[in-house]
């Protein structure tokens, strides 16, 4: 299939527009602008409860230029799901289904309604917009916060590392499976095209810093994502029919100390965690990139 080769190709049209509530540097509302240059007007987005589903829009005003419907937390794939049903019913088939869950909708509270539709192959897209804790609820620790990451409930740090949730959904074998980043927008696009044109379940997971939770200024969001790939704890690759494929190799490879040292939630850090963390990364960009 044809993708587009320069962000120059990208379409202008906004469907998901200014006068949004998120905050200034919000990285959810960075994917899910790129993402929609992809998915188009034919699309249906649902969300639970998460901050895309009060920032998109609440009471009477919205940002959103598509279908939206808000879920409760813990059921959006099985509710993404039954619109699916609703509309084979019906005979429509050119309509994207999407559920876009933040990483507690996705690995936590969302879980088990994920794994279900991951299991029945459902012919929708998941995404996890990833800023690793729950900051619609006051930014605690979740499953893929980060190992020391000093949180409201965690203040001396996390004691125990991130669950590894690419693993967990590639052995659901998704038709399609990958990892994106605001920092590498013509990526993050070229995937969602990909995944719109596959039948099936199909799952993408995007690195989407959250400047107050991650303790950087707002100005560094993209920066920060683009860093996480280039000391090599967040990796960009797709996975079809099980078959991976590295879309982005940094340029430079950073030490992970580099990464940690700006953001505050890392600030009581000591250097035997630095080192682990660096033997993760190492280990990781080892395994992916082979």
């Amino acid at each position: 299939m044809e993708v587009y080769k320069t962000l120059a190709e990208i379409p202008q049209d906004e469907l998901f527009t200014g006068g949004h509530g998120g905050c200034r540097g919000c990285g959810a509302a960075l994917a899910v602008r790129q993402a929609m240059k992809a998915l188009g007007p034919r699309t249906i987005i649902n969300i639970p409860a998460s901050c895309m589903a009060t920032i998109g829009g609440s009471g009477l005003t919205t940002a959103w230029m598509v279908p939206f419907y808000h879920s409760l937390f813990e059921c959006a794939p099985a509710v993404a799901s039954g619109i699916r049903a609703a509309l084979d019913i019906q005979g429509i088939k050119d309509v994207n289904v999407v559920s876009w869950a933040g990483d507690a909708g996705t690995a936590d509270i969302g879980f088990q309604a994920l794994t279900g539709a991951a299991e029945r192959q459902e012919n929708i897209i998941h995404v996890c917009y990833d800023n690793e804790t729950y900051m619609n609820t006051g930014g605690q620790a979740g499953s893929v916060t980060p190992y020391q990451a000093v949180t409201p409930d965690t203040p001396t740090g996390k004691p125990t590392p991130r669950k590894d949730m690419l693993a967990i959904m590639a052995a659901h074998r998704p038709a399609y499976l990958a990892t994106a980043s605001v920092a590498y927008p013509l990526d993050l696009i070229q995937k969602f095209q990909k995944a719109k044109a596959i039948q099936g379940f199909r799952y993408i997971h995007i690195l989407a810093p959250c400047f107050r939770g991650w303790g950087i200024r707002e100005d560094q969001t993209v920066q920060l994502a683009r860093m996480a790939v280039e000391c090599g704890l967040w990796q960009l690759y797709e996975e079809v029919d099980g078959r991976r494929r590295v879309t982005v190799i940094p340029e430079r490879r950073i030490p992970v100390r580099e990464y940690l040292k700006l953001q505050g939630r890392f600030k009581n850090i000591d250097e035997a965690t630095v080192a682990a963390l660096q033997a993760e990364a190492d280990r990781r960009f080892r395994e992916v990139q082979s």
